[in-house]
């Protein structure tokens, strides 16, 4: 019967009309299924069909040579130049036969090629594409949304030209969701790398799937061989962690910890844990050196409380500055010798802030352990309010005022406080504000009470308490500004003008006689009499494009000084040693108090942009006393091309060795290209010391990306009291996958 059934379809087939025969109109099935051929044969609850074939149900389109269809099972069989799509998904593949199950959403296809998932992601440092995955294969099954690939190969290249394919007995696809490879290999341009026998990759928009991150392998000469192996674990939709252990055969294990959390709308936290157990450097003899181990901690977090409170902390924690110095992978972390923890609550309602806080700020000194300055603040809290006006008018007068209650210590060599100090500090002050034939005016009148249970005497530390009360006045004086404008270069704008604004201020306190008593915890101990007045002179350029109406400052230039009619600052100034006092902070970030003086450095800031493309700022202080400048900080960016943008910057410190180290570097930076730039990229940087003649830090990058993967390679250089090395880096990255290799996506220079 078999037979006879295969001779009659045989015989109807050829009894059909030709291609060029009318085609036959869409026809409606039942369950929404519509086909369309140039010829149609319905033989029992069969339907043969041939020419031009496209077949419909719901978002499924199947177009053929030839087809046949059940209408009792739902069976579609499609042969010669089979296309598949699914219009609701991204799915797309062409076969030589289909045989596909409309009811049950199964089929199997053969000879196949095609995509079956759209594969952009989301991510500030993952290569990406918006290429879809392309899957070829002699099998493809299909089961409701599961697409398994036997025997094939899997890659987000562009099928001309595919840098790289991954070939595996068996490949789980689920579009929108993730893919698995079983038994993969990997080649690039056709090369075998690696082997993997489970591979798992999220295809979500922005993925969150528990499982183990991509390995690092690499080398280096400090730390011998290194692998990595990382897990990330998607806890629910309000946390996730990462767990990464890192094994350096020359030095020993490194652990790395990470939680992120939102428990409610308006919170959130991070927290990373970092350690390493070292065995020491090893020394040319091939004895071990010093353990340079040690352990880090940082946590910041935020909510919202109720009554509108708002939550904030900012916790670190660092074992020794030399373990930063010795495992830290960036320059900017190596020499930062400051550790600062601080958590604090604090509200603002109408001129009015809450603060309460409890903090601690350590500073290394040097690289012994233990040789550090702790400042705790368990607690402090504040009562403040910016001004607020008590009396209208023509002369309206505003209060304003700063406390605060503390419960502070200081731990340093040699020197240590009570475990608790008090310390209470009330500072109201009262302003105005008037116009007088242009000038316009700004007096201050302000009193300061502080209160320590704790002093400092010439023999040391003393139980006794300490008041300081201090009155002051102030004003500050703007005369009219001068402006004229003039026609302007074309390069700059149509028109140009130049405004001149001169200010005086003029302050004077009275009533700290004993500056030295008094316990540093922060900047409210600095305070210190004065009879002090400042000028300065600020010019700005500004330009305007008549056609536009766009105007624009193009360059800024502001010169300061301070002149001291009371040289010691009533008693503040110890000749011989850097002094730290609240004027020499407000008119500078360098410290110039090592003697008694009746002028400050003349300070200037110039600023000037001239185009969006380049920028330059340069900041300086000439010292008259010592006839030199004596501190200088510059810094330039010029956009080349909207691809190449060029840094450089030199920082110079020349005064005396009682202020501060001299120092002489000049870093730049260069960068061509970016992350997710296709094609050839590259970025230096580099901190050169000349009183050194040494690069104490040097990293050059270079990548190549095209359209599914890309090839990166550093060679970075440390040279830092404790460490000197060289560091070759490589990756490879695999768009919307990940990386591979030692050179870690968010250490690249672009």
């Amino acid at each position: 019967m078999a037979i006879l059934r295969t001779i009659g379809l045989a015989l109807a087939l050829g009894a059909l009309p030709a291609a060029a025969d009318v085609a036959v109109p869409l026809e409606p099935r039942e369950g929404g299924i519509e086909i369309l051929a140039d010829a149609q044969q319905s033989i029992g609850r069969k339907s043969i069909y041939r020419g031009n074939v496209e077949f419909r149900s719901g978002g499924i389109v199947v177009t053929a040579d030839e087809a046949e269809y059940d209408d009792e099972t739902g069976e579609l069989e499609a042969r010669g130049d089979v296309h598949y799509r699914n219009l609701n998904g991204n799915e797309d593949l062409f076969a030589e036969k289909v045989a596909y199950d409309v009811r049950e959403e199964t089929g199997t296809f053969y000879e196949t090629h095609g995509t079956v998932s759209s594969a952009s992601q989301a991510g500030a440092r993952i290569l990406t594409t918006d290429n879809p995955f392309f899957i070829e294969g002699p099998l493809v099954t299909k089961a409701q949304n599961t697409y398994r690939v036997h025997d094939g190969t899997v890659t987000n290249c562009d099928p001309q030209s595919k840098w790289w394919t991954v070939r595996a007995p068996k490949t789980t696809i689920r579009p929108g969701d993730s893919a698995t490879i079983h038994r993969g290999v990997f080649r690039l341009k056709g090369v075998p790398l690696l082997y993997v026998p489970v591979f798992k990759k999220s295809l979500e928009r922005v993925p969150r799937k528990s499982g183990f991150l991509t390995p690092s392998i690499g080398n280096s000469s400090r730390f011998g061989a290194v692998l990595a192996q990382a897990y990330y674990w998607a806890i629910n939709r309000s946390y996730d962690a990462t767990v990464n252990g890192t094994i350096y055969t020359s030095r020993g294990f490194a652990a790395e910890a990470s939680m992120r959390g939102r428990p409610t709308e308006n919170s959130s936290f991070d927290a990373v844990f970092f350690g390493v157990e070292d065995r020491g450097p090893k020394q040319p003899n091939g004895e071990r050196g010093d353990k340079q181990g040690g352990n880090s901690f940082t946590m910041s977090g935020v909510a919202a409380l109720p009554g509108g409170f708002r939550a904030v902390a900012d916790l670190r924690y660092l074992s020794s500055l030399e373990f930063r110095q010795a495992f830290t992978q960036t320059f900017e972390e190596a020499a930062n010798s400051q550790v600062r923890s601080i958590g604090f609550i604090t509200k603002n309602f109408s001129t009015y802030s809450i603060n309460a806080s409890l903090a601690r700020d350590e500073n290394f000194q040097t690289f012994q352990r233990g040789d550090t300055i702790v400042i705790r603040k368990l607690p402090s809290v504040e009562f403040n309010s910016h001004e607020r006006r008590i009396v209208g008018g023509p002369a309206p007068i505003y209060l304003s005022f700063d406390s605060a209650f503390d419960l502070a210590s200081r731990t340093q060599p040699e020197f240590q406080t009570r475990r608790f100090v008090q310390r209470g500090d009330l500072y109201p002050r009262l302003s105005s504000n008037f116009y007088w034939k242009g000038f316009h005016v700004t007096p201050t009148f302000g009193a300061r009470l502080t209160g320590y249970g704790q002093r400092r005497e010439e023999d040391g530390l003393s139980g006794r308490n300490l008041y300081r009360q201090s009155a002051e006045f102030g004003v500050d004086i703007s005369p009219p500004a001068l402006a004229r404008i003039y026609n302007g270069p074309k390069w700059l704008g149509d028109k140009v003008k130049h405004v001149i604004e001169p200010r005086v201020r003029y302050r004077y306190r009275t009533g700290i006689d004993d500056f030295d008593a008094a316990l540093l915890f922060d900047g409210r101990d600095l305070f210190h009499n004065t009879n002090e007045a400042e000028v300065s002179l600020t010019q700005r350029l500004f330009t305007k494009n008549q056609a536009s109406g766009r105007t624009r400052e193009i360059l800024s230039l502001e010169l300061w000084q301070r002149r001291y009619f009371d040289s010691d600052l009533g008693g503040a100034i110890t000749a011989g040693r850097r002094n730290t006092v609240t004027t020499s902070l407000e008119t500078t970030p360098f410290a110039f108090f090592d003697q008694a003086r009746n002028y400050s450095p003349i300070a200037a800031a110039l600023r000037t942009r001239p185009s969006d493309r380049w920028a330059l700022e340069w900041r300086t202080d000439y010292d008259p006393l010592r006839e030199k400048i004596v501190n200088s900080s510059v810094t330039a960016d010029y956009q080349l091309f909207d691809n190449v943008l060029l840094g450089v910057g030199h920082n110079s410190v020349r005064s005396t060795p009682e202020l501060s180290p001299a120092s002489n570097q000049i870093t730049n930076s260069l960068r061509y290209g970016g992350f997710n730039r296709r094609g050839w990229n590259f970025a230096v940087s580099s901190i050169y010391d000349y009183r050194q003649q040494v690069f104490v830090y040097a990293a050059s990058q270079a990548s190549y990306n095209t359209d599914c993967c890309g090839f990166g390679f550093e060679v970075r250089r440390f040279a830092i009291p404790t460490r000197s090395e060289n560091q070759f880096r490589i990756s490879l990255s695999i768009a919307n996958v990940g990386s591979f290799g030692t050179l870690r996506p968010q250490e690249r220079l672009f």
